[in-house]
C-alpha cells in the first residue's frame, strides 16, 4: 500500500527507488497480485523479444481508446493486423512523406516572430498531428487539434488516476464523474475519427495512403477479409493518437534540453549551417546528420516519451533463479533504464556524445528502448524518427529557443512523458 501511494503521488520517482534500493528484479504484492519490476537490459530483452509469445498485454486502461487496435490486440489477430498495415510504414513510402513533414514544419515556423512567447509543448501537438492526419489519413485537422488535445490529455489524466491499482475494478463500478468525463472525451475523439473514415468511404478515392490501405486491405494469408468497421475505428484511433502524441513529446522536451545546453545548441547549428546552409532538408540529408540523431537520441534517452512497459506472464516465467508464477504482472520502465549509471554515467547529464558507433557498442542493446521491442516493436518508429529529425533540422537553422524565466518544469508521467505545465519559451531568429 505504500508503495500504491507513493507510486500515484510520484510514479517515476518510485520505480527509481525500487531499482536502486532492491536491485534489477523487484517483487511486490499489489491486492494479491505478483508483480515485478525488471530493469536489466538482458530480463528485458528476454521478456518482450525472447519469449514474448509467453507473455500478453495487460488490461491496465478499463477504458482504451484504441479499443482493440494494434496495441491493444494479441496472438494471431494482433500479427494480421500487423501484416496489414506494415506496408504504410515501408522505409520508401516513409520517405515519400519528408515533403509533408518539413511543409507543415515551415508553414509553422512562417507565423513565428522573433521575442514571440510560445508554448512548445503544444506548438509541437499541433505540428505532429498535422502530419500524421495528412500522412496517414490524408486529413487536414487544423480546425481540430485543440479539441484532440484536451479531449486526450482529459482521457490520459483520468485513465492514468488509478493505474497499476488493485482496486481499479472498484473504482470503476462507482459512477463517479470520471467516468463521465472519460466519456465526454472518448465521444469528442471519436467524432473526428469517424469523420475522417466517413469522408473518405463516400469519396472513395484511394489516396495511396493508410487509411487507403485500411479501407482496401485484404488479409491474404487469412480468409481474404477485410477490416470491420469497429477494427477501422481501432486501428486509425490507435496511429491517430500514438502517431503524433509520442514524437511531440519527443521534440518538445529536446527543445528544452538545447534551451538549456547552448554549447549543444551551437554544435548543432553548426552541423545544420554546413551541410544544408539555410535549405529545406530532405530525407537524404538525414544521414549527413550524425549530430542531429546523437541529438534526439540523448533526450529520447532522459525523456522517453513511452515511460513504463508492462506485460502479463501466461504462464509460470523463470528469471535467472527466480521462478514468476502464472499470471504474474512484470513492468519495466525505459526511464528508469534509460537513467541506470551502469550503462550511463552521470545519467542526468544531457550528453549527446554518449552516442558514438564505440559507446553503443559498449551496452547491452536494450539499456535503450524508447519504441519498445521485440514483435510488438512500434510500427510507427522509423517515421517517428524521420519526423523527429527533419522537423528539429527545419526549425533549428532558423530559431534559438529559451525557457520562459521563472517556469518550472516537470514531467507528467501519463501514458507518455508530458511536461506537466507545458514548456513556454522565447523564439529568438537566428
Amino acid at each position: 500500500m505504500r508503495f500504491l501511494l507513493r507510486f500515484r503521488r510520484d510514479p517515476i520517482g518510485a520505480l527509481q527507488e525500487l531499482a536502486q534500493t532492491y536491485g534489477d528484479i523487484v517483487h511486490m504484492k499489489l491486492g494479491g497480485q505478483h508483480t515485478y519490476l525488471l530493469s536489466h537490459p538482458d530480463v528485458i530483452r528476454d521478456v518482450l523479444v525472447v519469449h514474448h509469445q509467453q507473455m500478453h498485454k495487460p488490461n491496465l486502461q478499463q477504458q482504451p481508446l484504441g479499443g482493440n487496435g494494434l496495441l491493444r490486440s494479441e496472438g494471431e489477430f494482433h500479427k494480421r493486423q500487423r501484416r496489414m498495415m506494415q506496408p504504410a510504414f515501408h522505409r520508401k513510402r516513409i520517405t515519400a512523406y519528408a515533403e509533408v513533414m518539413t511543409g507543415y514544419t515551415q508553414q509553422m515556423s512562417g507565423r513565428w516572430h522573433d521575442k514571440q512567447r510560445i508554448d512548445i509543448a503544444q506548438e509541437m501537438m499541433g505540428l505532429t498531428l498535422s502530419i500524421i492526419s495528412k500522412t496517414m489519413f490524408g486529413a487536414e485537422v487544423e480546425q481540430d487539434t485543440q479539441t484532440v488535445y484536451h479531449s486526450f490529455t482529459t482521457w490520459m489524466r483520468l485513465n492514468s488516476t488509478h493505474r497499476f491499482s488493485p482496486f481499479d475494478h472498484v473504482f470503476n463500478s462507482l459512477p463517479l464523474p470520471r467516468k463521465k468525463q472519460q466519456a465526454e472525451a472518448r465521444a469528442r475523439l471519436d467524432a473526428i475519427v469517424y469523420r475522417m473514415i466517413n469522408e473518405r468511404r463516400t469519396s472513395g478515392k484511394d489516396n495511396g495512403d493508410l487509411l487507403s490501405m485500411l479501407l482496401l486491405a485484404r488479409d491474404e494469408e487469412g480468409g481474404g477479409d477485410g477490416m470491420t468497421d469497429q477494427q477501422l475505428r481501432d486501428e486509425v484511433m490507435t496511429l491517430f493518437l500514438a502517431g503524433h502524441e509520442t514524437t511531440a513529446n519527443a521534440l518538445a522536451w529536446t527543445w528544452y534540453l538545447l534551451s538549456q545546453h547552448p554549447e549543444v545548441e551551437e554544435k548543432l547549428q553548426r552541423e545544420l549551417d554546413t551541410v544544408l546552409a539555410g535549405r529545406i532538408p530532405t530525407s537524404d540529408d538525414i544521414p549527413n546528420l550524425p549530430y542531429l540523431e546523437k541529438v534526439f537520441t540523448e533526450a529520447m534517452r532522459l525523456y522517453p516519451p513511452a515511460w513504463v512497459i508492462a506485460r502479463r506472464a501466461l504462464d509460470a516465467y523463470q528469471v535467472g533463479t527466480f521462478t514468476l508464477p502464472a499470471n504474474s504482472l512484470l513492468i519495466t520502465s525505459q526511464y528508469v533504464v534509460h537513467h541506470d549509471a551502469r550503462w550511463y554515467p552521470d545519467p542526468q547529464r544531457f550528453d549527446p556524445e554518449r552516442w558514438t558507433t564505440e559507446a553503443r557498442a559498449q551496452r547491452p542493446k536494450f539499456a535503450y528502448f524508447p519504441f519498445g521491442g521485440g514483435p510488438r516493436l512500434c510500427i510507427g518508429e522509423p517515421f517517428a524518427w524521420m519526423e523527429g529529425e527533419l522537423v528539429l533540422a527545419t526549425l533549428a537553422q532558423k530559431w534559438s529557443l529559451r525557457l520562459a524565466p521563472g517556469h518550472k518544469v516537470e514531467m507528467e508521467p501519463l501514458i507518455t512523458l508530458r511536461p506537466r505545465h507545458g514548456l513556454p519559451m522565447i523564439l529568438h531568429q537566428r
